[in-house]
């Protein structure tokens, strides 16, 4: 009679933190657990298996089961990208077979998914072994390609603690008379400053989606943007208000109008958007745009980022994750492999990652802010900032060139291309 195979599963959280992750380590040990599975937690993401180092605990039950309520990564986490070099690839593949690891769950975005995947292949093509995987999305930018209207866990819970941040701010400019321009995290999308700046009822958000895809801006757009904002406010008595801006926005931006800002790459590639210190650029171009037309204003800048990352998850966020890690190992219970695994229509749908990749990056697509959404329409309605009718004649328009100094031919001339946008 044979003897079952000892099924073993490793969990890999890769990427920066999101609100949540302790609660999908929690829910897919208590489930391997149940069904006799054997769990590592793996420590740092790839970087320790890429050096061929068993960084690893053994979870229990016992270990795990009030830990959802927890932010940041009981197991931490990197960016350590193994696909770089076959070296790195080869040491993981190697340490986890040592390891006797059967099933690999990985907890993290585009780039975390794409390394589970090549990790896979490695050990199928190199060493004839099959180690079945699933991903879990994870990102406080909600930017990875699930359809419309189901976010990427982390986000409901950074969104909230954003829009607590944000609303402060607001209380701030309104006490003492300023201006906050605060910049929110997001690779490349702004799903994320969208939902502080409508659920905190920021004065305006700007994103890059606003903007023609794949074109350069320049950096006065932004400043005159929400120059228009404050001329608005000015107009109808009132000298404060929070711009939420999208730090996605900083590769939208002309390379010459960063003042060749020295920005250093991650392991992926990206950006290092941290040390391109946008929120200041933007509040010295600001400044100068106010200074031009003789109008005095104290402006503060804000990053609203590393604060929300790491913040307990919310009860969407824990109900969401525990799903989520109930979900996965279901899914590899049930022999599947290859996917990123979803709950839609209170259904569990597994997504092939041929669905999902881009077949010239072989990364996941990003997922953008849908301009024409009704979500999007109603958070621009409520903004302040410059529209086609504000130029319209009448009292109303004269009022908004008296709030800038200039004559109305004048204003209309500076500003009325920020309506294009």
């Amino acid at each position: 009679m044979n003897t079952p195979v000892q099924k073993t599963l490793a969990i890999v959280c890769g990427g920066g933190p999101a609100p949540g992750i302790n609660s999908v380590i929690s829910a897919i040990t208590i489930e391997a657990k149940k069904s006799g599975w054997e769990v590592y937690g793996v420590y740092d993401g790839f970087m320790n298996l890429g050096k061929g180092e068993k960084l690893v605990v053994s979870l229990t039950i016992d270990m795990v089961s009030r830990i959802y309520l927890e932010g940041g990564s009981i197991l931490r986490i990197s960016r350590f990208n193994p696909t770089r070099s076959e070296e790195s690839l080869r040491n993981v593949v190697d340490t986890l077979i040592e390891l006797g690891v059967t099933h690999l769950v990985t907890i993290g975005g585009d780039d975390t998914a794409y390394s589970a995947a090549c990790v896979a292949d490695y050990a199928k093509n190199n060493l004839g072994l099959t180690i079945s995987f699933v991903h879990v999305p994870k990102t406080i930018d909600n930017d990875l390609p699930l359809p419309e209207g189901i976010p990427t866990f982390g986000f409901e819970s950074a969104r909230s603690t954003g829009t607590d941040i944000v609303s402060n701010l607001m209380v701030d400019a309104m006490t003492t008379g300023r201006w906050y321009i605060g910049v929110a995290m997001g690779r490349m999308a702004g799903h994320l400053s969208l939902g502080i700046g409508k659920s905190s009822g920021a004065t305006l958000t700007i994103i890059p989606e606003e903007f023609p895809p794949g074109e350069k801006i320049p950096l006065s757009l932004l400043a005159d943007i929400i120059t228009g904002s404050i001329v608005k406010r000015i107009a109808s008595g009132r000298h404060y208000g929070v711009a939420v801006v999208a730090e996605g926005l900083i590769e939208r931006v002309r390379d010459e109008d960063l003042e060749a800002a020295c920005a250093e790459c991650d392991e992926h590639g990206h950006i290092r958007y941290a040390e391109i210190k946008f929120s200041d650029v933007l509040k010295k171009t600001l400044l100068a745009n106010l200074e031009s037309l003789g109008i005095t204003m104290t402006i503060q800048n804000k990053d609203v980022g590393y604060e929300v990352r790491c913040a307990p998850p919310n009860a969407f966020d824990i109900e969401y994750t525990r799903n989520l890690g109930y979900a996965a190992v279901e899914f590899l219970k049930n022999d599947g492999t290859n996917a990123m695994i979803t709950i839609q229509n209170n259904r569990i749908v597994p997504i092939s990652f041929e669905d999902i990749m881009d077949p010239v990056t072989k990364k996941t697509h990003v997922r953008m802010v849908n301009t024409g959404s009704i979500q999007y329409r109603i958070a621009r309605e409520y903004m302040i900032r410059l529209e086609k009718r504000d130029f319209e004649p009448g009292i109303e328009f004269e009022k908004l060139a008296v709030a800038a100094k200039l004559s109305p031919d004048e204003f209309r001339k500076r500003f009325q291309y920020v309506t294009n946008y």
